[in-house]
């Protein structure tokens, strides 16, 4: 059987439906295969599959359609946070939904060959898709992130940034070059997003972050030099704040939730 089929597969137990962000859910519980079915039936879904080595099923529903009778969205975020232990670690549940949801997005983005133009189909043996002309394989990409809490004795730097809808307080992040080590770019992000420098960089978690396909690498880091400059195009404001007084922070479910209320401490 292939890794991945365009077939559901109605003996797994568990099975996912997805709306963009969102997870659906039944009285808090993943859906049932009919509710996957029926979703078949009336032609709701943009794309499904079925994982046999996982033994899931995934689905998409159209971005307009209408929920499955007696199934609820919630965003995926928040269905993290409630599949959570206290150490900040995905039970398996919610780790094989961020699954599901970056192999849908993966899917959805790699439909022809970037060599040939051809098109792609699934892999019968391996987790990837293969062009039908030249042979090229395409596997799910993964984007490595930083993200770092930074310590100055008891407060915590934190920042409101210029690309998010939300105008929430988080942790800085940023991605990973090509050619430099997970820590020095927590030492380049920090430096170029707020001017500070800082010293004894502890890895401490990741997270996989299907928005769409980030892999976050958490650290903790304390302040050696320096005084807030914000790059503008990124940072709207940075500040120093004590835990026992924060301002609105990222959501509960995310790393840098975790990181600011100081889980991994």
């Amino acid at each position: 059987m292939p890794i991945l089929s365009n077939k559901l597969d109605p003996l797994f137990e568990r099975n996912f439906i997805f709306r963009e962000n969102a997870i659906l859910l039944k009285d808090d519980s993943a859906p049932t295969f009919d509710n996957l079915s029926r979703c078949l039936a009336l032609d709701a879904a943009s794309d499904w599959f079925s994982e046999s080595e996982q033994k899931y099923n995934a689905l998409l529903l159209g971005k307009d359609e209408p929920n499955p009778k007696g199934l609820e969205d919630i965003p995926i975020r928040e269905f993290f946070a409630r599949t959570k232990n206290k150490k900040g670690e995905l039970f398996e549940i919610g780790a094989l939904s961020a699954r599901a949801r970056g192999l849908l997005h993966f899917r959805e983005q790699k439909r022809f060959c970037q060599k040939c133009g051809s098109p792609l189909k699934d892999d019968e043996t391996l987790c990837a898709r293969k062009c039908q002309k030249c042979d090229l394989y395409v596997f799910p990409q993964i984007e490595p992130a930083v993200i770092v809490c930074v310590k100055r004795g008891e407060e915590i730097l934190l920042a409101r940034h210029a690309n998010r809808t939300k105008s929430f307080w988080t942790t800085l992040a940023g991605f990973v070059e090509i050619g430099e080590t997970a820590e020095n770019a927590v030492k380049r992000e920090v430096f170029e997003e707020t001017a500070i420098r800082v010293k004894n960089i502890r890895y401490v978690a990741s997270q996989s972050w299907p928005f769409p396909d980030q892999l976050m690498l958490a650290f903790v880091a304390e302040y050696d030099a320096g005084e807030i400059n914000i790059q503008k195009e990124e940072i709207l404001e940075a500040a120093w704040f004590s835990r026992t007084a924060l301002p609105e922070i990222a959501p509960k479910g995310s790393v840098a939730y975790d990181l600011i209320t100081g889980v991994f401490d």
